[in-house]
């Protein structure tokens, strides 16, 4: 039994680095959603070939995320996707058309114009972010669910969770899962100008972006400042050895109390992400600045998933049914299933020096306008 305890906790560990590099690789959608800050073609043009460039990155850590929910919680996976299924399909709709406008915005034939294209691209960064963040705070703030585990065996069920009529659509009209979304977006448009200040070499565009980044962070800083206070001043849904939740005032400021490394792993984050903003923000030659806020940015997503699913909290709580609520004892896979995939993650360490190879093969040489007018995708 100890051992099963290990190993959900292991996974969770996985699933919150897995979440942390998707938030920061975000800037993708936070770039696009600044498309038409730009009015020239040409500057509009670089943005999305230095975002083309990472596009897939996203897009296939989202689905990586997915996946590894499915096999190592798939109670959650069956839960939230099954049961709050508008609100994944417009986010997976919105990383749809993303994917056939990079394909086919420059393609010889194009009959609706770079406009067109530019116009979903624009869609996608912000719907994306915005309904992710909506999603990811029905964590903490709670959703409208009751599981019934005994569907598992009526061959009538369709899925062993029970959501109302808008089946998810009802978490976007909640102002605190909305606050957590635009604190997301805002996020990515953040990240977004400190990669394009470190990836393009244009003094335009720079000056563009250097504009955008002192808004953007002003305004991420107090959506990030507000959703800290509610979700430090939120209840929580704890667990006791006997699996009984019940609902606990300041769930959350507790654990970061009890976890005091979890709480200096999320300081120095926050640290991070306001040392790389402010030095950006203050030098106009300095390129770094990403790489300071993305780490931080890591660190900070990472350090919440923990104070999220550890010290006995339910990870998803239900607002209608205390009892239903998953955590992760409740709603892992087999102890045979997560060992087995314990041993592939041992993988896990190659693929991400792989991707940080890729990345550095793509942007060791800053990307310019004569680059662009020589591309032809």
């Amino acid at each position: 039994m100890e051992t099963y305890y290990i190993l959900q906790n292991y996974w969770w560990f996985i699933m919150s680095v897995l979440g942390a590099i998707l938030v920061f690789l975000l800037f993708v959608q936070g770039g696009q959603s600044m498309i038409i800050s730009h009015r020239t073609e040409e500057e509009r043009s670089l943005l999305i070939h230095s975002m083309g460039r990472k596009w897939e990155l996203t897009f296939t850590t989202l689905v990586t995320f997915g996946g590894a929910f499915f096999a190592s919680f798939p109670l959650f996976y069956s839960t939230s996707f099954g049961g709050a299924y508008w609100l994944w399909m417009l986010i997976l709709f919105s990383f749809v058309i993303q994917a056939i406008s990079y394909q086919y915005r420059s393609k010889q034939g194009n009959v609706y114009g770079h406009r067109f294209y530019d116009v979903l691209l624009l869609i996608n960064g912000i719907v994306g972010p915005v309904l992710l963040g909506v999603a990811v705070a029905g964590m903490f703030f709670g959703t409208e669910f009751t599981v019934t585990k005994s569907n598992i065996l009526n061959t009538q069920a369709a899925t062993i969770s029970t959501w109302g009529p808008l089946h998810g659509l009802e978490a976007i009209a909640c102002w605190k899962n909305l606050l957590f979304g635009f604190m997301v977006l805002y996020l990515a448009r953040t990240l977004a100008s400190l990669y394009f200040i470190n990836n393009i070499d244009d003094e335009a565009v720079n000056k563009v972006q250097h504009d955008m980044l002192k808004w953007n962070a002003l305004i991420f800083v107090v959506l990030f400042l507000a959703t800290a206070a509610v979700i430090l001043t939120n209840n929580g849904v704890q667990v006791d050895a006997d699996g009984n939740a019940m609902w606990e005032d300041y769930k959350y400021l507790t654990n970061f109390l009890q976890m005091w490394w979890v709480l200096l792993i999320f300081l120095a984050g926050v640290v991070l992400v306001l040392f790389g903003i402010g030095k950006t923000v203050l030098k106009p030659d300095y390129k770094c600045g990403i790489w300071y806020a993305g780490i931080g940015t890591i660190l900070v997503v990472m350090s919440l998933f923990w104070v999220l699913g550890y010290n006995d909290t339910a990870y998803y709580p239900s607002l209608l049914d205390t009892q239903s609520s998953l955590t992760i004892r409740n709603s892992s896979s087999s102890e045979f299933t997560l060992t087995a995939m314990s041993i592939v993650s041992i993988l896990v360490p190659f693929v991400v020096a792989y991707i940080a190879y890729c990345w550095w093969a793509m942007d060791h040489k800053k990307l310019t306008r004569d680059e662009v007018a020589e591309s032809d995708h």
